[in-house]
């Protein structure tokens, strides 16, 4: 590989790179979609107890957790090309688990699949610093949010797809609640094969040569390690994760009770389904739909700015869920909200975790974080479970506006002075 790429050159490998995970990310929304809304529902029917529904997100997150190193460490070693379509294997072995438990009906093997489709989604995760490899610093927060956004097509259209896969699994003799799992396969091979095929040369192992051999100013930007201000970005994705994986993870249950007639809000006959559908495919709007819009305001506001608004909208969101939570309509906004705030501190914090770190720390952190907000994500889902059937989903919101609290306490630790940030797009002038 040559080492005097020009700035041209970079742009255009920048710009097919990020097509190319868009599209990815398009993949594995759809994929990633059955698994979000029907995996505490099949949790619950395999289990018979509520309160172990939370395991299915936990079990996601946790092997998102357990792989986000290991990928990392792949990817710094043998670039993003490979590590993605390892993740994306991954993912397609675990779906066929799934299947395969809820025909035999053994809750283990669900978890065991789940976990590996967590590991899978690490891949997915990670799309986004991919994005960010080649980026230029004055685009690098655009650049992550478009990646982030693609992921509203395929995001939005998998939960939607819940009540056709249904009736074409019921067609051919699937079990209850899989149907939807065979367009995740049909997506996830897709991926597969656009991450292998398509995506030379590779981002990663563009810009570590490029860091190894540029003897002037990078235009990745200066290289300045800052240590403190990577962990704060950590903690604030994590953070902002993990109340969102909560509330999450939760809401098909509560939607379910609520259908029901536990709270006497809905008759019986209302198709749980459809309703888990339409509620999730909003918040998953929320999650990626406006994710270019926070990645311009980070640009241009600052990284720290837009985690604080993200906070801000967190807390609405919880606040909604503690005192309009008992109606479809107050959980549906609450959703919506919960995904926007997401959407805002996620966004921020990857780009503040990538300018924060040099070219060739960035793939361990960026491993790290992953890991630690998976990790915090599991946990959280795992005691919402317990949380629902004890405080109910007004408590369930309560206890996660800690992490808001925490996060915006935090934020004097995130800010970078601003003769630095100059300094870094002066870089790439």
């Amino acid at each position: 590989m040559s080492a005097a790429l020009t700035l041209d050159e970079l742009a255009a490998i920048q710009r097919r790179t990020v097509r190319i995970l868009s599209l990815g990310q398009v993949l594995g929304g759809i994929a990633f979609g059955a698994t979000v809304s029907l995996g505490a529902l099949l949790a619950a029917d395999l289990s018979g107890s509520d309160a172990l529904s939370g395991l299915a997100t936990a079990s996601v997150t946790l092997g998102a957790a357990a792989f986000a190193i290991p990928l990392a460490r792949f990817a710094a070693r043998r670039g993003r090309r490979l590590s993605l379509t390892a993740g994306n294997l991954l993912a397609l072995i675990g779906v066929a688990t799934v299947i395969t438990a809820a025909a035999t009906r053994v809750f283990p093997l669900l978890l065991i699949g789940i976990i590996m489709i967590g590991m899978g989604n690490a891949g997915n995760l990670q799309s986004r610093f991919a994005a960010t490899d080649l980026a230029a610093p004055a685009h690098r927060a655009r650049d992550l949010s478009v990646v982030v956004w693609s992921t509203t097509v395929g995001g939005v259209t998998g939960p939607l797809l819940l009540t056709p896969g249904e009736a074409l699994g019921h067609a051919i003799g699937m079990p209850p609640l899989t149907g939807s799992y065979l367009f995740s396969l049909v997506a996830q091979i897709a991926a597969l094969i656009l991450y292998l095929v398509a995506m030379r040369p590779d981002p990663l192992l563009t810009a570590l040569h490029l860091a190894r051999t540029t003897t002037t100013a990078s235009p990745l930007g200066t290289g300045v390690d800052r240590p403190v201000v990577a962990r704060y970005a950590m903690f604030a994705v994590a953070g902002s994760h993990a109340v969102m994986a909560s509330v999450m993870a939760m809401t098909p249950i509560h939607l379910s009770h609520m259908a029901h007639g536990a709270h006497g809000s809905m008759p019986s006959s209302t198709d749980v389904t459809l309703l888990v559908g339409i509620t999730i495919a909003l918040h998953v709007a929320g999650m990626y739909g406006l994710s270019p819009v926070f990645g311009i305001l980070s640009d241009r506001w600052g990284r720290v700015r837009v985690v604080l608004l993200g906070q801000a909208v967190l807390a609405a969101s919880l606040l909604t869920a503690i005192f309009a939570g008992r109606t479809p309509a107050g959980v549906m906004i609450a959703l919506i909200l919960l995904g926007l705030g997401w959407s805002a501190a996620t966004v921020a914090g990857a780009a503040l975790l990538t300018e924060s770190s040099t070219v060739t720390m960035r793939p361990r952190r960026q491993g790290i974080s992953d890991s630690l907000m998976s990790l915090t994500a599991a946990a959280s889902a795992a005691a919402a479970g317990w949380v629902l059937t004890t405080f109910d989903y007004a408590g369930l919101g309560i206890v996660a506006l800690v992490f808001v609290i925490a996060i915006t306490a935090l934020s004097p630790l995130g800010r970078i002075r601003e003769t630095a940030a100059k300094t870094d797009l002066a870089a790439a002038a």
